[in-house]
């Protein structure tokens, strides 16, 4: 790990973009304003956007909670299309749900969208109930089912599409957007079946709910959480000016070769970028450059 920090620090890392990884997605209100606290507008204008860019752009979603003032999705990416999917989503849930709140200054806080590769089924396990279990870990609501805003149920991982309506309010009827769009909880590769998976997941659940249970003790409850401004922030304060963590699994090895692969990408990305940047239009970029392969059209190296 230590040899990554050097290559992580100074200019923004870029993303490595790989076809079929698996992520935990994070992405936070502007200065964690409750902006997406819950309530009917939030939760159909969310699930809908869910769907239509997950159908969009191929993404496979397993698990997803929105939280007052971020979200997270764990998701699976086939086609190496995240950024754009990214984009889409969080450009059109800002500009429909500003519109629903009459706000009308940034929705996103400054930093883009976190994505943390999850290298292991452990690792996929563990983050998908950290994202269920996101509720009662900050001390809104004693279980997780209670939470008031959209939260997926793990009993409707594999359990077939359902259709998710376009919202009334901000979606022009006669536009191009669908009236309705299917919108599927898969089972991440690498699991047998779904009910294998979500056996694993309601086992992990029901743990963290446990522990953040036994830390909090005292429990905002819905009916204050609800009572919340959209224009309040929340207390606690995270720390800054730690790195965004690209990579999680428990297995000490996966990790090792999850971060080998990370700084043989980043090394080989910035020798590429150097050398473009010399007048070199022939130089190639490594497997999983996204921005400069859209943007400028360089050539990449096969993922394979």
């Amino acid at each position: 790990m230590a040899r990554v920090l050097p290559l992580l620090r100074g200019m923004t890392a870029p993303r490595q973009v790989l076809p079929g990884t698996t992520y935990l997605v994070t992405r936070r209100c502007t200065q964690r304003q409750f902006l997406l606290r819950p309530s009917k507008a939030v939760r159909q204008v969310f699930l809908y956007l869910l769907a239509v860019a997950a159908d969009r752009y191929g993404i496979k979603v397993h698990a997803f909670c929105v939280m007052s003032n971020h979200y997270h999705l764990v998701l699976t990416d086939p086609d190496a299309r995240l950024p754009e999917f990214q984009q889409y989503l969080d450009g059109l849930l800002a500009r429909a749900i500003n519109a629903q709140l009459g706000h009308r200054e940034g929705f996103w806080g400054p930093d883009s969208f976190s994505a943390v590769e999850l290298a292991s089924r452990q690792a996929v396990v563990d983050k998908t109930a950290y994202t269920l279990a996101n509720p009662v870990a900050a001390g809104l609501v004693r279980s997780a089912r209670r939470w008031p805003g959209l939260w997926s149920a793990p009993e409707e991982i594999g359990a077939g599409a359902r259709p998710v309506p376009r919202p009334n309010h901000f979606f022009n009827p006669k536009g191009s957007m669908p009236e309705s769009v299917p919108l599927k909880l898969t089972t991440p590769p690498g699991f047998p079946t779904a009910e294998t998976f979500r056996e694993q997941i309601w086992a992990a659940l029901a743990e963290k709910e446990a522990e953040a249970v036994r830390k909090v003790g005292t429990f905002l409850g819905v009916a204050r959480v609800l009572a919340q401004k959209t224009t309040a922030r929340a207390r606690r304060v995270e720390p800054l000016g730690q790195l965004n963590p690209r990579v999680a699994t428990r297995d000490k090895w996966k990790r090792i070769e999850a971060l080998g692969r990370l700084v043989s990408f980043l090394s080989a990305y910035r020798q590429a970028l150097s050398e473009w940047r010399e007048g070199k239009r022939d130089a190639v970029f490594p497997a999983g450059t996204y921005l400069m392969r859209v943007a400028c059209g360089v050539a990449c190296a096969g993922a394979g």
